[in-house]
């Protein structure tokens, strides 16, 4: 059975006439078992394979093996199936018409969908958006399953319109979980990110095809590691208050502001997914009318909730004081994060800058990345950045853009400028 809890870290002091409360909010499963066991309904898993000509030979090849291990890390039992991408989407594994478009994994369907994605063909074009709606269409075949969650695989552009790929992106928000990869450097970060963002997936590259297989078995092995099949965290705040912003700040920056649903009039609730055993740390911010010196109030009650059941919660407080040591304090947690957060904001806004041939605004915003990734301890991002910049002071954010940028190097920053690093204790 799992079990969460949370932990609230803020200073919960104002100064007079101060209005605005900010708290990390601190959420940890453990016991979440493995997919489909929680009881809450059946998982499915679907692997979307990229099968465009654009996928050459080698990249098809690790393409194909890096699918069958995917596939053999699912567990007996679990839903699954197997949807080829071009120019439209085609459901390899099962094959079926009508009816039931997911398998039930054990023995032999294993190998019947290994020997599937084995006769995979390069040739055609890419439409992402076919495919996120077949994926959708699949999952709806089989009612019970309720934990739903895909793996898709692309290594170009996709050649629908936007608007095409944005409705599909819309009807398959809320539906299903999507983990997307980008094979070599022919595809953009941004397209895949905005599927990833809206499905509550990771997005990354796979630079070399030798990669692939160790990509694939260690996203499959996540999503059968999370038995808890979807939760929601929800935040009261008093009347006459505002939530000005809610956003996952670890173990990736992600703004859930936009994807409040009302409970009730003070409440909203932001969708988190499914979890395994894991910590995640929300940044919860609200504006408070302000009270006179001395008075208490609570600012925000913060849960996390499983179907109807609240199964943890965390209370942020405001109090209103004219001691100027108490309210000039910030919390360590939240100036941390707050760093992390405009971190991936000066990575993704430098690296358009550059990419649009702004070069004096892509050296102020990577050079400021620079220093807040030092800050705030960020080692792998400056590592990355390191590669495409070079850097004279780290702590004052001086630096200059490389002449020369492997294309790997420049999306490898991009893809990950939303990890965030924990604060060190």
């Amino acid at each position: 059975m799992a079990e969460f809890t949370a932990a609230v870290y803020q200073n919960e002091f104002l100064p007079d006439g101060g209005t605005d409360v900010n708290a990390i909010v601190t959420v940890t499963c453990t016991g979440a078992g493995v997919a489909g066991q929680s009881g809450s309904g059946a998982a499915g898993e679907i692997i979307i394979v990229d099968t465009s000509g654009s996928m050459g030979h080698d990249t098809m090849e690790a393409a194909k093996d890096a699918a069958q291990a995917a596939v053999a890390e699912i567990l007996d039992g679990t839903r699954f199936a197997v949807i080829a991408g071009t120019e439209k989407a085609a459901l390899v594994y099962p094959q079926v018409r009508s009816g039931p478009a997911l398998a039930v994994m054990d023995d032999t369907t294993r190998a019947e969908a290994l020997d599937a994605i084995s006769r995979f063909r390069a040739s055609g074009g890419t439409a992402i958006g076919s495919w996120l709606d077949l994926a959708g269409s699949v999952f709806a075949s089989v009612p019970e399953v309720t934990q739903r969650h895909a793996i898709l695989l692309t290594d170009g552009e996709n050649g629908e319109r936007q608007e095409v790929l944005d409705a599909a992106i819309q009807r398959a928000t809320g539906y299903f979980q999507c983990d997307c990869r980008g094979a070599g450097t022919d595809w953009k970060v941004e397209e895949l990110r905005r599927v990833a963002t809206a499905l509550l997936g990771t997005v990354g590259i796979i630079p070399r095809p030798d990669e692939m297989r160790d990509e694939f078995k260690a996203m499959m092995q996540a999503a059968m590691s999370r038995g808890v099949a979807d939760a929601q965290l929800r935040v009261w705040t008093p009347q006459g208050s505002q939530v000005l912003f809610v956003r996952q700040v670890a173990p990736t920056v992600e703004d859930l502001t936009a994807r409040r649903v009302e409970v009730n009039p003070l409440t909203g609730a932001y969708p988190t997914g499914a979890w395994a055993d894991e910590s995640r740390d929300y940044h919860v911010a609200v504006r408070l009318p302000a009270k006179a010196v001395g008075q208490e109030q609570l600012a925000a009650r913060v849960q996390l909730a499983v179907g109807d059941d609240v199964v943890a919660q965390g209370l942020v407080k405001a109090t209103w004081s004219n001691d100027s040591e108490l309210t000039a304090k910030i919390d360590k947690q939240v100036a941390h994060y707050t760093g992390q957060a405009e971190l991936a904001a000066m990575i993704q806004e430098g690296l358009a800058a550059k990419s649009a041939g702004d070069d004096a605004t892509a050296t102020t915003k990577l050079g400021r990345a620079v220093q807040l990734a030092a800050a705030t301890g960020n080692e792998e991002a400056t590592t990355r950045l390191r590669k495409v910049v070079d850097v004279d002071d780290e702590k004052e954010g001086t630096v200059r853009l490389k002449k020369a940028v492997d294309k790997a190097d420049e999306m490898a920053l991009d893809t990950a400028s939303t990890k965030t690093t924990r604060i060190k204790k």
